[in-house]
């Protein structure tokens, strides 16, 4: 290495050297000016604590609560305004969700009546229904279970409000129309023929019923049952029809909110299954004892409690049922009564009880299926009193259109009041 270059490097050692110890020297006045600007900040916190007569923690929580209480507010007001946007948006989006699920469920509707009409070609053909003395019409009229009316030229008119009954006086007479044997065991053995027959279709019926809701592996007693509510109807509304609308705006909402749609489609497929079964109590008490029969889990069973209100709602599921019921029920043209007729009909009820003598009082309920009958006890005795109560509920179930069963309650008391005692 040469003379010149060494000393170059010497020289840089040394400029080195010295730039370090400018560092140096520089980061200890540093060092002190730090020191000097803790000390001037401590002084500055102890006069403050001194001054607001607080220390140091207390301020610090003081300012934590205004800047909290600030952002509080702030927040409510945020919230606020989500809220009320979210309300916008949830009115439109449950219209959109109803109106959308009426698309998807509304079916056709055509009201059905408590009469069946037969054409003739022929009058002589009355005859033959007639037959000798009445005698044929009399037994077809006891076998079926209907009235036959043959006044009206180039009809006959079967008449009763058990539609399954009608069914089967239809079907049989336009088979022993075709047939020249008509006699009261003829009769009679197409009455009974045409009765099987029509247990099958409702079987078929419910299980297309049930396969439509796409409900499978249902008990088969079910089926025959689902089937005969296409021959019921409440206020002309079909009740297969119906329970099928029902289902499906239900099962569309329920899709639409994220619920359960397996207990929504078969909470909605029997809520009124009770509608078609005979016993004492309401639709929605028969329909619970039923599913209850058949174990179906408790959600479901509660949908159809529900569905009236009888009990509290106790899942967004049975709220559904209910409005997919309230919907089908109450859409434009679902049902032709209206709420003049059915009090009307109430009220005519309450008059064929009341023109009996012995009685007092009388009130109709459970949309016409109940009623109630108060006795003069001093007109009528107890033996009197149950023939009288057979009497009016044939005489209401014969001229009033009240779907199913009419239940007749019939309350006698005698009371004798002494100074101390009652007797009851």
């Amino acid at each position: 290495m040469s003379d010149t270059s060494t000393k170059d490097l010497i020289q840089l050692e040394k400029k080195l050297l010295e730039r370090q110890e400018k560092l140096d020297a520089k980061q200890d006045e540093i060092e002190k000016e730090k020191q000097q600007v803790e000390k001037k900040r401590q002084e500055y916190i102890a006069k403050l604590e001194k001054a607001s007569s607080m220390t140091r923690d207390e301020a610090a929580k003081k300012l934590l609560e205004e800047t909290e209480k600030d952002s509080t507010a702030q927040m409510a007001k945020i919230i606020k305004e989500k809220e009320e946007e979210a309300k916008l948006i949830a009115d439109k989006k449950a219209q959109e969700i109803i109106i959308d699920s009426l698309k998807h469920g509304a079916l056709s509707f055509v009201p059905e009546y408590t009469v069946s009409i037969v054409r003739v070609e022929e009058e002589d053909i009355k005859g033959r229904i007639i037959g000798k003395e009445g005698r044929n019409i009399r037994a077809f009229e006891q076998a079926t279970g209907v009235d036959v009316d043959l006044d009206e030229e180039g009809i006959i008119r079967l008449s009763s409000f058990d539609q399954i009954r009608r069914e089967v006086g239809r079907r049989s007479l336009e088979k022993l129309l075709k047939d020249t044997r008509v006699q009261p065991f003829r009769i009679e053995e197409v009455v009974k023929q045409t009765r099987e027959e029509l247990e099958k279709i409702m079987a078929e019926e419910g299980e297309k019923l049930a396969q439509e809701v796409q409900i499978f592996n249902l008990p088969a007693d079910l089926y025959p049952l689902l089937g005969r509510m296409k021959f019921r109807t409440s206020y002309g509304q079909n009740l297969l029809v119906h329970s099928l609308e029902v289902t499906k705006l239900g099962v569309h909402m329920a899709h639409e909110i994220g619920a359960n749609v397996d207990i929504v489609r078969l909470g909605c497929l029997f809520h009124d299954i009770g509608k078609i079964i005979e016993g004492d109590g309401s639709h929605v008490k028969l329909g619970v004892e039923l599913l209850k029969k058949y174990n179906f889990p408790e959600p479901i069973v509660n949908a159809v409690w529900e569905h009236h209100e009888d009990k509290p709602f106790s899942s967004v599921e049975s709220v559904i049922v209910h409005i997919a019921d309230a919907i089908s029920a109450s859409r434009p043209g679902a049902r032709y009564e209206d709420l003049e007729k059915y009090g009307q009909r109430l009220t005519e009820m309450e008059k064929i009880a009341k023109n009996y003598e012995g009685v007092e009082d009388a009130y109709a309920f459970e949309a016409g299926r109940e009623l109630r009958v108060i006795i003069n006890p001093g007109k009528l005795d107890d033996d009197q009193t149950v023939l009288l109560s057979r009497k009016i509920q044939e005489e209401v179930s014969k001229s009033q259109a009240v779907p199913g069963e009419v239940k007749v309650t019939a309350i006698r008391e005698f009371r004798a009041v002494f100074p101390e005692t009652t007797i009851t």
